[in-house]
């Protein structure tokens, strides 16, 4: 389990950028933690990490967006997900199927649906409203990974 503390916008995605690095081409990183605790901002560090060019936003409405870089990212808000068959029309088992890094927020609600080697990024705010904590635990390297 690896814990650190950022104090802003930029540092989440600069931690967020050094983890993509390290990412096999097929891998959930399972978000927790409640509304505006910089899930989105995490994976815009994904995303940088992973060479994709294109901007991201939050998935809230289209429920994936697909990012094409060195390895594909594709971001999912499970937010209203609240059956098997919500989960299945996502495609969200199609995409890990295929391949590549699959960002999910809002994963408390898809929990027992997550595959084992699954990374669980957990946030929480720290002292102040800026300040947060992630917490990353997973297979192998990533409980490893040093900032």
């Amino acid at each position: 389990m690896l814990k650190v503390t950022v104090n802003n916008a930029d540092e989440t995605m600069a931690f967020a950028e050094r983890l993509a690095k390290k990412l096999d081409k097929k891998v959930v990183i399972a978000f927790f933690g409640g509304l505006g605790m910089g899930k989105t901002t995490f994976t815009k560090g994904l995303a940088k990490g992973l060479g994709v060019i294109d901007e991201v936003s939050s998935p809230t409405f289209a429920l994936v967006h697909e990012y094409r870089g060195k390895k594909n990212l594709y971001h999912f808000d499970m937010y209203r997900v609240e059956s098997w068959d919500d989960l299945y029309q996502t495609g969200f088992f199609d995409y890990y199927e295929q391949g590549g890094i699959l960002a999910v927020e809002w994963s408390e609600n898809i929990e027992n649906a997550l595959p084992e080697n699954t990374i669980r990024v957990t946030f929480e705010r720290g002292e102040d409203e800026k300040e947060r904590i992630i917490t990353v635990e997973g297979q192998g390297e990533y409980e490893n990974f040093s900032c």
